[in-house]
């Protein structure tokens, strides 16, 4: 891409720069990028003064973000209830049924190539819970309190680069909570990534 006569390019801001890292070092854990690859690029990313000098170091190593959105995640609580933690994909659109047991999707170790990810909660008699990480977006808005009502503890304003959760449906009789990681679960977190 070519910028026009007279316009200069964009610079890159630290957090364009510390995105592009963390996307290198993503990468480089699923095996993408080899250790060198992964050096050369970092140092690259560190001292790149434009947004177009940081574009090619990852378009060949992490998926396009406005890819279709596809089939969503459908996630029905039943009896025995159901969740998604851990080091799992997040869909662009996911559908959760709280039904008797209840659902929890946890997002804080999960890998998300999407700038926005729409989730229907409909908490049925059991609620649906999302645990989403400090410094994402998330918009409540469309979605109906119900009975069992409409929770939205999480804190702070959206950082840049991070995703935004959009959630919509119906608190039903079990509610919709949202919140970011509890006390335990940040310090657990913490002590992951130092080891």
């Amino acid at each position: 891409m070519t910028s026009e006569p007279g316009r200069r390019p964009l610079r890159a801001s630290d957090a364009d720069r510390e995105e592009v890292v963390e996307q290198l070092r993503e990468a480089a854990a699923e095996g993408r990028l080899d250790m060198e690859e992964l050096d050369e690029r970092l140092g690259l990313a560190l001292t790149a003064k434009t947004v177009a000098e940081l574009a090619p170091l990852v378009e060949d190593v992490i998926p396009a973000q406005d890819l279709p959105a596809g089939e969503p995640l459908v996630i029905k609580g039943g009896v025995h209830g159901q969740s998604r933690v851990g080091a799992w994909k997040v869909p662009a659109r996911i559908v959760a049924h709280g039904g008797m047991g209840g659902v929890t999707l946890d997002f804080t170790r999960t890998s998300v190539r999407h700038k926005v990810i729409e989730v229907e909660a409909n908490g049925s008699v059991a609620s649906v819970t999302l645990v989403v990480p400090e410094g994402w977006g998330v918009d409540t808005d469309g979605v109906h309190p119900g009975v069992g009502g409409l929770w939205n503890k999480t804190k702070g304003e959206q950082r840049p680069g991070t995703p935004l959760v959009r959630v919509t449906g119906s608190g039903g009789m079990g509610g919709v909570y949202v919140r970011n990681p509890g006390l335990l679960q940040r310090r657990k977190l913490r002590r992951e990534l130092e080891s």
